[in-house]
């Protein structure tokens, strides 16, 4: 059976426009995943929302996972603080499994989110989920909580990113997606 690492974000500190903030919102997500990654046949483990970063990808390079799951919400500069909109999903460059998983993220997400147009898989070596984690690794910037239609729509939708996230795990792995 495939295991899947969940790592909601663990920033607390960054406050969702309209009250609440990242780790609340994106726990609510991996929440709302359980059920779905259940039915389809799909394990998991959950990273610690008291854990710093380097404990959750050191507690994911001890595991045997298959894949890891970051999942955060996003945040205009300082210069443009609320402009932005969107979605970004991340992985490693020289990750071809991260790559494939990245782009399975984005295009369920293009079904999902209210501007298409705006959702884009893009390689980075800068974010350590990507970078420094042993199981092939997807960073899913949600949309924008500092942004008022963004946090809203993520606010509204929860359900809905949970079920895309996992439908885009089943498809990586190859199984079926089951609704519980």
């Amino acid at each position: 059976m495939p295991t899947v690492y969940l790592s909601p974000s663990l920033q607390e500190f960054n406050p969702f426009y309209g009250g609440g903030n990242e780790e609340y919102y994106m726990n609510l997500i991996a929440d709302a995943m359980e059920p779905y990654l259940r039915a389809s046949g799909i394990d998991f483990v959950r990273n610690n929302p008291s854990d710093t970063l380097s404990k959750t990808i050191a507690d994911s390079n001890r595991g045997n996972y298959d894949l890891h799951l970051a999942i955060h919400s996003n945040a205009s500069s300082a210069d443009r603080a609320g402009s932005a909109t969107g979605v970004q999903v991340y992985y490693y460059p020289t990750s071809r499994n991260g790559e494939r998983f990245a782009n399975i993220i984005r295009d369920n997400y293009k079904g999902l989110y209210y501007n298409p147009q705006k959702v884009d898989s893009i390689p980075t070596t800068n974010l350590a989920e990507v970078r420094r984690t042993k199981a092939p690794a997807a960073l899913v910037e949600v949309a924008f909580h500092d942004n008022p239609t963004d946090a809203q729509w993520i606010r509204e939708n929860i359900d809905g990113i949970a079920k895309s996230l996992s439908q885009s795990v089943a498809d990586y792995f190859g199984v079926p997606f089951v609704s519980p």
